[in-house]
């Protein structure tokens, strides 16, 4: 424990940020990490807690009061060991992941809970500036191959794992670069791409093979991604020991309703994509803009929050988002909830740049300009009786909207893959796999696994990292007899 007395002696510090007026004019990340000694402060407040309910909220179990403690005593370089021995990327989880660790924090039952995710992108951050974070290539070959498709947290996680134990890994993404959601999906203002492109080039060192425009699955349904290389899961079950399907969650849930043709309504991962493309310096022909639009946005959680922050760097007049369920309380009754994730109302970095926000909210119908395009959201309220939402007599409202960006969730991974692979499906459309057992992670074909948004559906790349670790354990098992890996 860093400081007997520290979480009575400290408050909380956040990390500071660019103010919006700035932020919205470039695509760079905004928020500043910690100083040392803040960070130092920081971990002063952890309390040690003889049962740390922090590791039942992180789902990777970081050793987080150890982290604390070394980071208050300063001892960085050992901060990273004990970081990096749960957690492959925590580059990635330190800017994004919504820290249910810190709602779970003991600290938090009556007070401001430790600022665990600045802490831990403070100690990743100072790692890559010291040159700690190095290849780790295996000392001896096994012999065996596996295949990896899917380059998002969950297959990174996975191969880095089979590459260190001496696997020969090869990850497999039908897009043109690495990163799976991570690369296109989440702005940069979230998380600048050259994390991914360092990780790449470790892993690379490390003997992961990376190939690039690859779609594993039927050739007609590769099309649809342009030009790629299409190999069939045959193929891979041929050439490898062992197979791990990682995609994400990719189907988007649509909104049936009237106009939902019309030109200008858009699912958020159509329009999301493109701007990473742009800011990686690709060049699009008919790049879907907000630019002097006025957008609205249903769905309200992170999604959602992207096209806000997105929409308003591209230049929108106005930016609305809608949520169909009620408005969450401003503070959440921590003695009821506590540990466990709190429904709260949350207030995004893009929400503070601009944007009107509206709940209780069901979409009718989109409304025809005349021409094809939509330029208004016809709109109703809604209210709960008896455990049942309906609407509000009398409230239909309209509003212009010339983008609508429907963020409403993912329902399922692509199922042309799943098809492919001929896998047992559950009852969402995931890859049917369980995790506990001598089985972990094995679906019901011969040889191929399965982890990540594949397997559990959407879900937080917190959980994308736990689950590649865990189904590396088990391919390295089911190759070896026995893992050394950590689970």
């Amino acid at each position: 424990m860093g400081k007997i007395t520290g979480f009575l002696e400290y408050p909380r510090q956040v990390e500071t940020a660019e103010v919006p007026v700035q932020r919205v004019k470039h695509w760079r990340e905004f928020t500043q990490q910690l100083t040392d000694e803040q960070a130092k402060i920081q971990g002063a407040r952890c309390m040690d807690c003889g049962t740390p309910f922090c590791h039942h909220g992180c789902p990777v179990n970081n050793i987080i009061p150890d982290f604390n403690d070394l980071v208050y005593r300063q001892d960085w370089k050992h901060a990273i060991e004990v970081l990096h021995s749960t957690n492959n990327f925590p580059e990635f989880t330190g800017r994004i992941c919504p820290a249910p660790c810190e709602a779970a924090c003991t600290l938090n039952i009556n007070s401001d809970a430790v600022g665990i995710k600045s802490i831990e992108h403070k100690i990743i951050d100072k790692a890559w500036e010291e040159g700690w974070v190095t290849p780790q290539p295996a000392a001896v070959r096994t012999g065996w191959k596996v295949a990896v498709v899917g380059s998002g947290p969950a297959g990174l996680a996975a191969a880095q794992q089979l590459a260190r134990v001496g696997h020969a890994v090869t990850v497999f993404e039908k897009n043109d670069r690495v990163g799976g959601l991570l690369r296109y999906g989440i702005p940069d203002f979230k998380l600048e791409k050259s994390h991914i492109d360092r990780r790449v080039k470790q892993m690379s060192a490390e003997g992961v093979q990376f190939r690039t425009s690859v779609f594993v699955g039927a050739a007609a349904d590769a099309a649809r991604y342009g030009k790629v290389e299409a190999v069939t899961p045959e193929q891979l079950q041929a050439e490898f020991d062992a197979v791990i399907i990682a995609g994400g969650s990719e189907t988007p849930r649509d909104l049936p309703v009237p106009g939902r043709e019309l030109k200008g309504v858009h699912f958020a991962m159509d329009f999301l994509p493109q701007q990473n493309k742009v800011v990686a310096g690709d060049r699009l022909k008919h790049q879907m803009l907000a630019t002097a639009r006025k957008v609205v946005v249903i769905g309200g959680g992170d999604t959602g929050s992207d096209c806000v922050g997105t929409s308003n760097r591209q230049g929108a007049i106005s930016v609305t988002q809608f949520e169909l369920l009620p408005q969450p309380p401003a503070q959440e009754n921590k003695p009821l909830v506590w540990p466990y994730w709190p429904l709260r109302l949350r207030t995004s970095t893009s929400h503070e740049e601009g944007c009107q926000r509206d709940w209780s909210v069901a979409t009718k119908r989109f409304n025809d300009d005349g021409k094809g395009n939509v330029k208004s959201l016809t709109g109703v309220r809604l209210e709960w009786k008896d455990g049942k939402m309906g609407e509000v007599a009398g409230s239909e409202f309209e509003i212009a909207a010339d983008l609508v960006l429907l963020a409403m969730g993912f329902v399922s991974p692509v199922q042309a893959v799943l098809d492919a692979f001929g896998v047992d499906k559950d009852a969402r459309g995931n890859a049917k796999a369980s995790t506990d057992g001598a089985a972990s992670y094995r679906t019901s074909v011969d040889k191929v696994f399965a982890a990540g948004d594949m397997r559990r559906g959407q879900s937080l790349v917190v959980w994308a990292i736990r689950e590649g670790r865990q189904c590396a354990h088990a391919v390295d098992e089911f190759l070896m007899g026995v893992s050394t890996l950590p689970r």
